[in-house]
């Protein structure tokens, strides 16, 4: 009797309709859902670990007479800020006015925390960009030039460099950055109250010169590793010997053969950095005074205003996920290979 042939097991693909087979394969649109995913594990993330901090908005704006509020009083209190509800009905209301643009009021302010983020998201978004550029212009000339001759003194001396970048902490070098500066030179425009760029441009770029270089120079260093990890790979390719060996001019060799290749990995690394800069400069905005969105939270965080502090990290992951999303788009104008994944 002769055994019947094994039957292949049909792709789990197979159960959904032909259109969803066919927009899961679209690489940007699983992207898309992946992003959304992202963004709603850190909305219950925040959500549960504000609410995991001891003390509460009352006990925050009252301090010591809180302790004198009676039963009825405190019970009142928690209705007004909606902290008598379960957790989850006040996530999903909170969910809810999202999705309508109301994004809670935060009563120290005493303004919407809208305004709030629309106020302090160009100042942050301002010092990653000059930070990023500083970065680049630091990282990608001293990454190649040591990649140049490995294991030189160049190439030590940019390692250094690097080592030194990713050791001191940014809020020991603005510190003391800021503290020479001001001693030595008086020069402390961040003492001034902040000047947005088409209000004074003068002194708005003075106010964002030492943060940037602060920001920079931390981010120069992971950019400055993986621009020589990146060519020292590229140049050991064929194609480089092959175009050496036609005459190809030493600068456009390095300039378009090797760090035109090398792109894919150095522009992953600064999408990672700025998508970093617009949450972790809390630090260096709480340094040199500037009204930024890092410093936003953390105004929050201690004055346990729940809707300022998750509003506004859902903001910043959102703009981390928006500049992902535009770091992925970019790499298929850099190589074309990436188009067909």
């Amino acid at each position: 009797m002769r055994a019947s042939p094994a039957r292949t097991a049909a792709p789990t693909t197979g159960i959904l309709p032909p259109m969803f087979r066919q927009l899961l394969r679209n690489s940007v649109l699983r992207r898309i859902l992946a992003a959304l995913g992202t963004l709603l594990g850190v909305a219950v993330f925040v959500f549960l670990m504000l609410r995991a901090i001891p003390g509460d908005q009352i006990s925050s704006g009252l301090g010591t007479e809180a302790a004198a509020l009676t039963p009825a009083q405190r019970a009142a209190l928690e209705a007004y800020y909606g902290l008598d509800q379960p957790l989850f009905v006040q996530f999903f209301s909170w969910l809810g006015n999202i999705f309508t643009g109301n994004l809670g009021f935060s009563s120290r302010a005493q303004t919407s925390v809208l305004d709030l983020t629309a106020a302090a998201l160009p100042v942050t978004f301002e010092l990653a960009i000059f930070s990023i550029v500083i970065a680049l212009l630091i990282g990608i000339p001293l990454g190649m030039l040591s990649a140049s001759k490995p294991d030189s003194i160049r190439d030590g001396a940019g390692q250094i460099v690097g080592l030194a970048g990713l050791s001191i902490p940014a809020f020991l070098l603005g510190t003391a950055l800021l503290a020479v500066l001001a001693s030595s030179f008086g020069f402390n425009p961040n003492g001034q109250g902040f000047a947005h760029f088409f209000q004074d441009p003068v002194l708005n770029l003075q106010q964002m010169l030492l943060p940037s270089l602060v920001l920079g120079f931390g981010i120069a260093a992971p950019i400055m590793r993986t621009t020589r990890t990146a060519v020292l790979e590229i140049r050991a390719n064929d194609f480089i010997r092959t175009a050496r060996a036609k005459g190809v001019p030493p600068r456009r060799l390095q300039l378009r053969h090797v760090l035109g290749n090398a792109l894919v990995p150095i522009v992953t690394m600064t999408g990672l950095q700025f998508g970093y800069l617009l949450g972790g400069a809390v630090v260096v905005e709480q340094i040199f005074s500037l009204p930024g969105i890092g410093r936003q939270v953390l105004l929050g965080i201690q004055q346990k205003e729940y809707a300022l502090v998750q509003s506004t990290v859902l903001v910043i992951a959102l703009a981390f996920v928006i500049v992902n999303l535009l770091t992925d788009l970019l790499y298929r104008v850099i190589d074309p290979r990436v188009r067909a994944v």
